[in-house]
């Protein structure tokens, strides 16, 4: 075990070497079709819902461009580097009843659709029917979705889906970090995705993401994040000790489409660090199915039509004409009735009916309907049926049935519809399977939040081993001769992460190739990307040349997995390589060589003995004494050179092969591409925030307008202002409050105009208030300033008084020190006489001798000026106390004399905030000289102390001497054990007494101007020695307790 102290710094060093990066929080994110959820990671922060800026749990997925309107609000200004305001969530879908083609919500299905036939491209039909007035092409050259807003010149670039949903991460980002705290960033996600995402997508979802600043740490499938979620808080059965693995089904049933994850949860014994095992909980996906159509928006599309085909049937509708086109390409009248269809769908899972009322849908038309439950599932009947397919093929794929599940866990808005819930019901045949034991809205959000905590190195979390499916077959293309064959290396249930299987692909190719990876989306097969070999003919030469390797020999084989980020298939690492029984001379290295010439050969030559098997006596050789080797046996220094040769064995030289990779399928964006978006994307930010601090300087400014005309009602500012500046006020503010009206003046302002306009405002009129307020404080602050001069002076006087009477004492001491010096010159003379023996005289002991030694060298020599008790002030303080003073009080004389001149509508020249810096000062000199004496007493009572327990010791330690001695001793001792306890030792009684006593009352301060004197110099002693009492009895008590265990 290490000592403390080396522990300690290896402490210290681990921490020093932890990146800053592993201390950042980590986000999951969840974004649906319709709704975006976030959920923060962060130390003291575990596993928390990110709120929005109304307090929502969840955003709406929605992003929306406010156009900047002119003057007269009837056209839109537009320019280059000019952007218009955002608003996100619930702030944008309020805007869809004024100006729906500026809002972008329900994105999600965009992300990576390739183009297709009109008429056959079902998703960008889909969105056309939900939000026609919004300008969305797909362009095939950029490989992705690219939207128009009239907020912009038509020259602009149009936004591109993964711009918009940027956009939106980013303002979750901004979200996480307030809530993280000032100074925590938010870079790392895990993200959410569908399993039926194809490679398009998830490069789609990834590049939105890049765009906002996020760092993806991986991507997560819905159905294992709910696994996740609902395996953090349990304990499921072991394998290795013949326990039973559980199967559950999670049904996510959203907005957008429904899936079907079939997962298996077990528990497993495992090697742990050392000797001990551990047990880990596995989540493994088997299988998955889908339907992409079956959702929330679909079952409101139906309501929708509905709704149409009801007001069409009106009297008035017939009567001019109205057909079905002109309602459902006005993205006014579809924006309202798509959120009526939601509204009464929601409604309907509770109520048996419900009415929707529409005001004025066309000019002068209003509608009203009524929808019942019974109904709508008529309308939805299609819709029934289809809710058992993705749960058939997920159990199909795994060859399970409904029985072997042990429950189907519920999640998803659109589980709560009735007719849902009972055809769920008839499929499992046994309601008590159907499980809604996780957040039905949250849970995918947790588990992914729960992932990118087990992926950070920050965080340390229940250790579940999870593992994804692919989804899709994928495999590979490559050249064979004059045609290309089809390879198969994955297969939808392949797994992803733990357990993940890499396969390694030899190819017969001896010279630079390509090859193409595949996913199978259906029947057909889309690219992946293309995989180029740049070194593979170099490669098999230089195998051929240095090795002597023949062609039939040189095997190049490639490794591919499914990647743990996004689970397609990538290669990891390429090799050529040949067996071969060829010498290659080798020069050694440095190590080898000096080993050989201390004799002990190269590692292999130093492998240990097995056990029982004796050293064979190397070879022997004869060497000339000038060189420095010797003949000797086993275990003697031989050179290597000595060996008997080996024989030649066959081994493997392997020659590693560089390759590209170049993505294939939808064109993705260039890196100059990227950094465009980027720079776009971060001036809109700089917009944004120019906009907020503009609109907070116009708030200001007209919030002080208001104050200021409000100014002239109060009548305490009158006896502090003249009229004419009064009306200077009044001027301005008039000015100002037309200008502000001005609505073209006001859009075209900047902050810069906006502030500049408030501190014309405030340079008139804070000059009065100022005035006014010291009028009001300067009495007060004037009492309280003279009061700390006049206790300057007094202590002053002290100090004056102190220094005189120190110099008076030295001079008299002088002069009786000088007198002293002449009566000890007369009686060494006297004393140089012979002296008279006395014979009979006992002989003087050793202390006798030194005593009467030290008295004789003490009487030679001029004896010093005994010490002070007490502190002195020095002429040094009275300088400092006395410049002080002067310099303040000369400062108070000029002011006041010259404030005394002036009115009060005058700036003063005596400020209170002066004023009380003079006072500080004033009152920090005292301090000085007060700590001075302070300081000095508790010195001197702590020398008293430790002179006292001298004495003690002294005491115990003179028992050996003579008794003549020892009585001296004896009475020395007891002097100093009477003023020893006299100061501070008592009793055990006393001793408690005085502590619950000192716990009552506190430490004895010296208060100064209480009474508007200052304490004399007996007061301060007295403190002092009573401090030193109290601190005295404590250390009497301890070390009293230390002698009597002694």
């Amino acid at each position: 075990m290490l000592p403390p102290a080396k522990a300690a710094s290896l402490l210290s060093l681990l921490l020093l070497t932890v990146p800053h990066s592993t201390l950042a929080a980590v986000l999951g994110l969840d974004a649906g079709q319709q709704n975006i959820k976030a959920t923060l990671v962060k130390p003291g922060i575990p596993l928390e819902i990110v709120l929005t800026k109304d307090s929502k749990r969840k955003e709406a997925a929605a992003v929306a461009f406010k156009p900047t309107l002119s003057s007269d609000r009837k056209s839109i200004l537009t320019g280059a580097g000019q952007y218009p305001e955002r608003a996100y969530g619930p702030d944008a879908l309020a805007l869809q009843g004024r100006m729906p083609g500026e809002v972008f919500a329900g994105l999600k299905p965009l992300l990576g659709a390739e183009l297709q036939e009109v008429g056959k491209d079902w998703v960008m039909d889909s969105y056309k029917a939900k939000y026609p007035a919004v300008q969305v092409e797909q362009v095939n050259e950029l490989g992705t979705t690219v939207f128009r807003s009239t907020a912009f010149e038509d020259a602009e670039v149009p936004w591109s889906v993964e711009e918009l949903m940027a956009m939106e991460f980013a303002s979750i980002k901004r979200n996480a970090e307030t809530m993280a705290g000032k100074g925590s960033g938010v870079e790392d996600v895990v993200l959410t995705i569908p399993p039926f995402y194809t490679a398009m997508e998830k490069r789609s979802l990834l590049r939105a993401a890049d765009l906002a600043g996020l760092n993806v740490m991986g991507l997560v499938s819905d159905g294992l994040a709910v696994g996740l979620d609902y395996a953090k808080t349990r304990t499921f059965p072991d394998v290795s000790k013949d326990g039973k693995p559980e199967h559950h089904l999670v049904l996510d049933m959203g907005a957008g489409a429904t899936t079907a994850t079939l997962l298996r949860f077990q528990g497993k014994t495992v090697k742990d660090i050392g000797r001990f095992n551990k047990t880990v909980q596995e989540v493994t996906v088997l299988s998955t199915g889908w339907d992409r159509t079956l959702g929330g928006d679909a079952l409101n599309e139906i309501i929708v039509k509905d709704y149409v085909h009801k007001f069409l049937t009106k009297p008035v509708m017939k009567s001019r004409g109205i057909q079905a086109d002109e309602i459902e390409k006005n993205g006014r009248i579809m924006s309202r009735l798509w959120k009526e269809a939601e509204k009464s769908r929601l409604t309907l899972s509770a109520n048996t009916e419900t009415i929707s009322t529409f005001e004025e849908l066309l000019p002068e038309i209003d509608f009203k309907t009524k929808l019942s439950r019974t109904e709508f599932e008529k309308l939805t009947e299609d819709f029934a049926a289809r809710v058992a397919v993705p749960i058939n093929v997920a159990l199909a794929m795994s060859k399970m049935d409904y029985k072997d599940l042990d429950s189907v866990i519920l999640h998803g808005g659109l589980i709560r519809t009735p007719f849902i819930q009972r055809r769920l019901e008839a499929l499992v045949k046994d309601p008590q399977k159907l499980k809604s034991n996780v957040n039905a809205d949250e849970s995918a959000v947790f588990g992914a939040a729960l992932k990118a905590a087990a992926l950070s190195p920050s965080f340390k979390v229940k250790e579940i081993r999870d593992s994804d499916v692919a989804g899709y077959a994928s495999g590979m293309y490559f050249p064979d001769g004059d045609r290309e064959k089809r390879q198969g290396l994955f297969t939808p249930q392949s797994p992803v992460g733990h357990g993940a299987v890499t396969k390694a692909v030899s190819f017969k190719n001896k010279e630079d190739f390509e090859f193409h990876l595949y996913q199978q989306i259906g029947s057909a097969d889309q690219g992946i990307a293309t995989i180029s070999t740049t070194n593979l003919t170099e490669s098999v030469k230089a195998l051929k040349d240095k090795f002597g390797c023949e062609a039939a020999d040189v095997s190049t084989k490639f490794e591919a997995r499914l990647s743990p980020l996004d689970g397609l298939p990538e290669i990891v690492s390429a090799a050529v390589s040949c067996n071969t029984s060829a010498v290659i001379p080798k020069t050694g290295s440095i190590g080898d060589s000096v080993k050989d010439f201390l004799g002990f050969g190269k590692k292999k030559d130093q492998e240990p003995l097995a056990d029982g098997e004796a050293a064979e006596p190397g070879p022997t050789e004869d060497v000339e004494a000038s060189s420095m080797t010797s003949s000797s046996t086993s275990g003697s220094a031989t050179p290597s050179a000595s060996k008997v040769p080996e024989k030649p064995k066959k081994r493997v030289e392997t020659i590693n092969i560089a390759f590209t990779v170049t993505s294939r399928g939808l064109p993705q964006p260039s890196a100059e591409e990227m950094l465009r978006m980027k720079t776009r994307l971060a001036a809109f930010d700089a917009s944004d925030r120019a906009r907020l601090a503009r609109e907070e300087a116009l708030n200001v400014l007209e919030a002080y307008t208001y104050y200021v005309r409000d100014f002239f009602d109060n009548t305490d500012y009158s006896g502090v202002s003249t009229a004419a500046q009064r009306d200077a006020v009044s001027a301005l503010l008039a000015t100002t409050r037309s200008w502000m009206e001005d609505g073209a003046e006001v859009a075209k302002s900047t902050e810069k105009t906006l502030k500049e306009k408030l501190s014309g405002l405030k340079k008139l009129v804070e000059p009065i208030q100022a005035r006014r307020k010291e009028g009001e404080v300067r009495p007060e602050k004037l009492k309280a300033f003279k009061e700390t001069l006049e206790k300057t002076d007094s202590l002053m006087t002290m100090v004056k008084e102190q220094v005189k009477d120190v110099a008076k004492a030295k001079s008299e001491w002088a002069e009786l020190q000088s007198a002293s010096s002449a009566s000890a010159a007369e009686a060494a003379a006297s004393a140089s006489a012979t002296p008279v023996v006395n014979a009979d005289a006992e002989p003087a002991d050793d202390d006798t001798e030194a005593s009467t030694s030290s008295s004789s060298s003490t009487s030679s020599a001029t004896a010093e000026m005994p010490k002070p008790t007490t502190y002195s002030f020095t002429p040094e303080d009275l300088t400092l106390i006395s410049g002080v003073y002067e310099d303040v009080n000369t400062w108070f004389t000029e002011q006041s004399a010259a404030q005394k001149k002036l009115s009060a509508h005058e700036d003063p020249v005596l400020l209170t905030s002066e004023l009380e810096a003079k006072e500080a000062k004033l009152q920090d000199v005292m301090q000085q000289l007060v700590a001075k004496k302070l300081r000095f007493a508790n010195e001197y009572a702590g020398g008293q102390e430790r002179s006292a327990s001298s004495s003690k010791k002294s005491k115990t330690s003179s028992k050996s001497k003579t008794s003549k001695s020892s009585k001296t001793k004896k009475s020395k001792g007891k002097g100093s054990e009477t003023a020893t306890g006299k100061e501070g030792s008592v009793t055990p009684k006393a001793s408690k007494a005085a502590e619950k006593d000192k716990a009552k009352k506190g430490p004895t301060f010296i208060t100064m101007g209480a009474d508007g004197q200052m304490p004399t110099e007996e007061e301060i002693l007295k403190a002092v020695r009573e401090n030193g009492a109290e601190d005295g009895e404590g250390e009497g008590e301890s070390e009293g307790k230390g002698h009597d265990e002694l």
